[in-house]
């Protein structure tokens, strides 16, 4: 899974075989370490919740982040053509941008680099 930070905005982007993890735990994380003492992390995690009602929500906890979705959102994003979920969580210091998306294949990358992506719709466009 891929973390995009920019501003107030927060991008996921999701391989195929996470899907396929999402589905079946109902949780995929990574971890970035910063340093050597263990609290130098953060751990980033998309995570269904079936309690949640509507869209994309955000939780945070000292040193994680969670974006979560309902399942039945989930599912209909692993089974349709829907590129991401988006969404937008009230900071109180105004509104964070959030979008889980589904990791497309590179147009310009090697086969190495497009290794577990999604096939990209515009595969074989010419610009």
């Amino acid at each position: 899974m891929k973390l995009r930070i920019k501003g107030d905005s927060l991008r996921l982007r999701v391989t195929p075989s996470e899907m396929s993890r999402l589905l079946q735990s109902g949780r995929i994380e990574e971890t970035i370490h910063f340093g050597l003492e263990s609290e130098a992390k953060l751990t980033y995690a998309l995570m269904m919740l079936a309690a949640q009602d509507g869209g994309i929500a955000l939780r945070h906890l000292p040193h994680e982040i969670a974006v979560t979705i309902p399942p039945n959102l989930a599912h209909a994003w692993a089974d349709g053509e829907q590129v991401g979920i988006y969404g937008a969580v009230d900071t109180g210091a105004g509104q964070l941008e959030i979008a889980v998306e589904k990791d497309f294949a590179c147009l310009d990358k090697n086969d190495t680099g497009n290794e577990d992506t999604y096939p990209n719709p515009n595969q074989g466009v010419v610009c």
